[in-house]
């Protein structure tokens, strides 16, 4: 079970940890934040300060991002991301490449971007080499050609070691080729309190240009959930971001039995149901509640329109087929969320196997709560006799798994 306070403590710790890492044919060992010290720092200056909340908060049973369950604890942990204060203690691994590690598994590429711009940039920083490979997958990732090729010189004059090669890892590469749109699930209860997992939903949307929402699993619904959600459809609708809604006839029997014609309340209830059979397809039933409602509140209804069609892009969720390999498994695109599918088909892939090679060369992003249930996983697995390897990992993703401790409970490489 993962303890906040207990991961956020290697924010600041000093010492270094070598991620290994191939050229050519050598496997060469690499310091990944920096030379290692002589001696560790004493524990007294190895400190991380978390937001009372996340300490008086009893250790949750499971980290969820995406799965509204009705308790505190996954948000409780999503937030507790933004609120750690990172402090650099004498020699230190470069608390700084940590912090912006963590501002890009929650999304804030800018900043994570001016960061590490800011420290290979100061002469006296003393940063080490894996900076200098998690700001230049950082270009990489956000397709920024121009910027890359600007320090791949100053990268091959510095540690004497031809760069990584230019390859555009961002979200629109090869989009019209593949044609793939990202699928995020949704589970548990639905309320107002989830309005931090809707940002999430809405930055995959953002960076993809579209998302396909599976909302079969929502099994609880109030009408302040039905108001973060619409306005979060109506903001994407706004921006012209392509969303739809599956399976929503389940979700659209629980909201319909929550109504009563006459009884003027729950209205983004009522709005947010005409929506789901607006995205189901059911037009006469959305005629039937349309006319409900237009006596209910005594105004008009919504028009009916048929929303949600995105024919270009198959379901695609985190994940593409399963590898040659029959023992290995594949992370793709981005994960988020403690009650991820990606990672609940993974467990369950490892625990009937004793070695499992997770490729990782397509896995863009791993947030906050994602990285902390992988780590409950591995960290299961590990005590089982089970050994993980997770390979081909950028150096972005790579520093958030360092920051959860995921390297101490599986063998972590980086992407070429």
């Amino acid at each position: 079970m993962l303890l906040v306070a207990a991961t956020s403590s290697r924010w600041a710790r000093s010492g270094s940890r070598a991620v290994r890492r191939c050229h050519g044919k050598t496997d060469v060992a690499l310091p990944f934040f920096g030379k290692k010290p002589a001696s560790p720092a004493p524990a007294a200056e190895r400190r991380a300060t978390v937001a009372p909340e996340a300490h008086d908060a009893d250790p949750p049973t499971e980290l969820s991002g995406l799965d509204f369950t009705g308790t505190d604890h996954g948000r409780a942990l999503a937030h507790a991301a933004g609120l750690v204060e990172v402090r650099e203690c004498g020699s230190g691994i470069g608390a700084a490449f940590e912090e912006a590690a963590v501002l890009y598994a929650n999304g804030s590429d800018a900043e994570a971007l001016a960061l590490l711009e800011a420290a290979v940039g100061d002469a006296t920083g003393g940063c080490g080499e894996g900076a200098w490979l998690m700001l230049l997958d950082l270009y990489r990732l956000g397709g920024l050609r121009q910027r890359f090729e600007s320090r791949v010189l100053d990268y091959a004059t510095r540690f004497e070691r031809s760069p990584p090669p230019w390859e555009d890892l961002s979200a629109g590469a090869g989009k019209s080729a593949s044609g793939r749109t990202p699928l995020v699930n949704l589970s548990g209860q639905l309320s107002a309190a989830a309005e931090r997992q809707f940002a999430q939903v809405a930055a995959i949307a953002r960076r993809s240009g579209g998302v396909r929402i599976d909302v079969g699993k929502v099994r609880g619904v109030d009408d302040g959930g039905c108001g973060v959600w619409r306005r979060l459809l109506a903001e994407l609708g706004a921006e012209r971001v392509g969303v739809e809604l599956v399976n929503v006839h389940a979700l659209a029997e629980v909201l319909a039995q929550r109504l009563q014609a006459g009884r003027a309340d729950a209205r983004d209830s009522w709005l947010m149901l005409l929506e789901l059979l607006q995205y189901g397809g059911d037009q006469g039933r959305f005629e039937d509640v349309a006319v409900d409602y237009a006596v209910t509140f005594e105004e008009s209804p919504p028009s009916w329109e048929r929303r949600g069609r995105l024919d270009a892009a198959p379901v695609v969720p985190a994940r593409v087929a399963p590898p040659a390999d029959p023992e290995g498994f594949e992370f793709d695109g981005e994960l988020s969320g403690g009650g991820n599918e990606t990672l609940k088909r993974f467990a369950a892939f490892a625990a009937e196997r004793r070695s499992t090679r997770v490729e990782c060369a397509r896995l863009r992003r791993i947030d906050f709560v994602c990285a902390g249930t992988l780590f409950n996983m591995l960290a299961t697995l590990q005590a089982q006799g089970k050994l993980v390897s997770l390979a081909n990992v950028n150096a972005m993703v790579a520093g958030l798994l360092r920051v959860m401790s995921v390297d101490n409970v599986a063998h972590v490489t980086l992407r070429h």
